[in-house]
């Protein structure tokens, strides 16, 4: 829930993100709407699919081990890209978004031990 969330709550700002990147070409603004939305929309799958995966596939099948562990590694391998890229800019919410991302993967990785 909480990575659907987060997911959520990164699509709701973009257009007032891609005003802050101020006067910028109209194909930089589609760029940036494109990627803020698709990073969003990319947590909320990762959310739903452990969620669906969970309670379709049984929290103790195969199925689910995978899940949890792709899972958990794509939310690490974003947090590894947010942390050497947006992390660095004066943004709150983008700095605090690879611990998010880190504290749902050890979660996701935990849940694959139990």
């Amino acid at each position: 829930l909480l990575i659907t969330l987060w997911g959520i709550a990164h699509i709701i700002p973009t257009k007032s993100v891609v005003k802050g990147f101020g006067s910028i070409s109209s194909d930089n603004k589609r760029i940036i709407t494109m990627e803020w939305i698709a990073e969003g929309l990319t947590l909320c799958f990762i959310g739903f699919l452990v969620l669906f995966i969970a309670i379709f596939g049984g929290s103790k099948s195969l199925a689910s081990l995978y899940v949890l562990r792709a899972s958990a590694l794509m939310l690490i391998i974003m947090a590894g890209l947010t942390l050497f890229t947006g992390a660095k800019t004066s943004i709150v919410p983008i700095k605090i978004c690879p611990i998010v991302k880190t504290t749902v993967a050890i979660l996701f990785f935990v849940a694959s031990l139990l």
